[in-house]
């Protein structure tokens, strides 16, 4: 697929993807959305070679929230009230793409620059981690046109910094600067602008040379939000099965055993 609205390039088994309309501040058009979903897709199925992925956007701004004029909000397809669905569009695009970033196979590292708005806040807060610029800031900006917050967004914040202020995101619609978010627990980094991607990279690098473990710890930590003690138990059991099969472990202990670094191969 020859993609218009993201980048993408490879670094030492980092997959960078880059929202790549600036002129919007790579506002979340249903274009943008379907050429992010097949990225993900492409990871998924080794068609682009990563054992990590970054996610940034370029020029000012992450993302900006869904493109109002290019077909992001709403839909052209009424209801029977003659009223357009402006839930249409995340059924087609958005929830599956943000299914497809939470079911990863790979971790996936977050460099927020500039404004995380809307739907962009949802995809910034998707990373396993997340490193924001000390300019940048988080923004739930339904309130202000009417609509309610989505892309994940009201599952994810009541569980990553508590009902009160998940509930000041939504209803004040206030920005939230970088250097709250990271005191709220929202974030885990919070560097200088001119040191965000490298301290991305420097990340997501780390965990591309890393066991393939590692996939199976996002998706488990993702579930416990919602399992039970007892289910989050079995989950542990059977991927401990999967995980002590693989060639990692080996290397992982023998390396243990010889006093070396491990070199994991992702196997």
């Amino acid at each position: 697929m020859e993609y218009q609205k993201i980048k993408i390039s490879n670094e030492d088994g980092v997959a960078i993807i880059t929202l790549c309309d600036p002129s919007t501040m790579n506002a979340a058009s249903t274009e943008l959305a379907g050429e992010l979903a097949h990225a993900f897709r492409s990871v998924a199925l080794g068609q682009i070679k990563a054992r990590a992925i970054v996610l940034t956007g370029e020029g000012r701004g992450f993302c900006s929230g869904a493109n109002l004029s290019g077909g992001g909000g709403a839909t052209s397809v009424s209801d029977a009230d003659g009223r357009p669905d402006a839930g249409r569009s995340l059924e087609l695009h958005y929830n599956p793409l943000v299914t497809l970033m939470r079911d990863c196979d790979v971790p996936i590292v977050t460099a927020v620059n500039g404004a995380a708005a809307g739907v962009g806040c949802s995809l910034a807060l998707l990373g396993d981690i997340v490193v924001s610029a000390e300019s940048a800031y988080f923004l739930q900006a339904f309130r202000r046109i009417g609509l309610v917050p989505d892309g994940g967004s009201t599952y994810m914040l009541p569980r990553l910094i508590g009902k009160a202020r998940a509930m000041e995101m939504a209803l004040l619609g206030d920005r939230v600067p970088a250097k709250t978010a990271l005191e709220w627990g929202l974030i885990n980094r919070c560097v200088p602008d001119a040191d965000l991607m490298s301290t991305a990279l420097t990340i997501a690098k780390e965990l591309a040379a890393g066991p393939s473990a590692l996939g199976m710890i996002r998706r488990m930590i993702w579930d416990s939000l919602d399992n039970s003690w007892t289910e989050q138990l079995q989950q542990e059991r059977l991927n401990q099965r999967i995980a002590g099969k693989t060639d990692d472990f080996v290397e992982g202990v023998t390396a243990f055993l010889q006093k070396r670094p491990a070199k994991f191969s992702g196997r």
